[in-house]
């Protein structure tokens, strides 16, 4: 991109902040509490652009004013001290328009949201599901030292220890942000509990991330959806062998499916089936229209399908390898503590490297 076409832009960012200043100021829009709150966070989103747009004019004008005056005076200090001005002002320009081009990397709407997570034990039987407990726990830790808050929605435990499939709710600062690189297959090495021989086995666990559906972004419709009504299994003693608790919702455009019952009323286990089924139904449209626009372009941190294998775990050698971005750590023990910073600030340096690039050929 020629940086005329980063100045249009970025004076188009800047007149936009602009007149968001003078509608957060109307009495008419202050009035309209959901309007007020839209167009506030559009305009706190553009802030740093605007004030790194702004820095940059004033450090460009600098760089003119000086040149001209070097052109212009034959004083030998006021020439050394000039010379040093533009010296220093060339290098912050050239940072400012570094740090510009980053943030006119379109944002990802969802990056601020909350997530519903999915963990699921895959190729590997018992030893799948284990490794789907072991990557529960790892996240957990995660959030904790991220100050974000876990609530398990729903949960098929194993009698081994682990998971067949684990739901998540993560509420807390850009979360999806965050983790939305964690979607696809995870694959472990590792000696089971269960292995006399001492051989190492291969397995997996798959992983899902669904940014949490605002009621403003998707609006299901009554009759698209079929809810049925049952008792609920396992253990609660009288409480579940009486009542029609447990709920499962089908969404029937996409054959989408959620069962609850974990609450104890079905109001409740209403509730949470219909929280996930948007995130759900959301989520499918969402990669249905991604898969369209990245059909002819290879994206540096992969689709994001869950098929595709994107990290392993290898127990023996104590390390951990992200396939998409060619990251080797050599301290798995530490990841599955919850110490994923390491990874995910390559995963987002690698994505907004790749879209950066696409911005400048364009």
């Amino acid at each position: 991109m020629e940086i005329s076409e980063v100045f249009d832009k970025l004076q188009a960012v800047a007149d936009r902040y602009e007149e968001l200043n003078e509608l957060i100021s109307d009495p008419e829009v202050i009035a309209d509490t959901q309007r007020f709150m839209k167009l506030s966070k559009e305009e706190g989103s553009l802030r740093e652009t605007v004030e790194k747009y702004n820095r940059y004019k004033e450090v460009t004008q600098t760089i003119d004013d000086d040149e001209e005056l070097l052109r212009e005076t034959n004083d030998p200090e006021l020439l050394e001290l000039t010379k040093e001005e533009l010296s220093d002002a060339k290098q912050e320009q050239s940072q400012l328009q570094d740090e510009l081009e980053v943030l006119l990397i379109p944002k990802d709407p969802n990056d601020d949201k909350n997530i519903i997570m999915e963990i699921r034990g895959a190729a590997g039987g018992d030893e799948a599901s284990l490794f789907a407990g072991d990557l529960y726990n790892m996240y957990v830790r995660y959030a904790e030292n991220q100050g974000w808050q876990v609530e398990v929605v729903d949960q098929t435990a194993t009698e081994v220890g682990g998971f067949k499939e684990i739901v998540l709710m993560i509420t807390g600062d850009n979360v999806y942000s965050k983790l939305k690189f964690e979607n696809g297959a995870h694959r472990v090495q590792r000696v089971p509990v269960t292995e006399s021989a001492g051989r190492v086995h291969t397995s997996t666990a798959t992983v899902g991330v669904m940014p949490e559906a605002e009621d403003v972004e998707i609006d299901l419709d009554d009759k698209d959806i079929r809810v049925d009504v049952y008792r609920s299994s396992g253990a609660g003693g009288q409480h579940i062998n009486k009542t029609s608790s447990a709920v499962r919702m089908t969404h029937l455009p996409t054959g989408i499916v959620v069962a609850m019952q974990d609450e104890r009323s079905q109001q409740q286990n209403r509730a949470k089936a219909m929280r996930i089924l948007k995130s759900r139904v959301y989520d499918y449209y969402q990669q249905q229209e991604q898969s369209e626009y990245d059909a002819n372009r290879k994206k540096a941190i992969g689709t994001g399908d869950r098929s595709e294998r994107i990290r392993t775990y290898n127990f023996p050698q104590n390390r951990v390898t992200d396939h998409r971005i060619g990251l080797t750590l050599n301290k798995l023990d530490k990841v599955l503590a919850g110490d994923l910073d390491e990874i995910i600030e390559a995963l987002i340096i690698a994505d907004q490297t790749e879209k950066l690039e696409q911005l400048r050929n364009e």
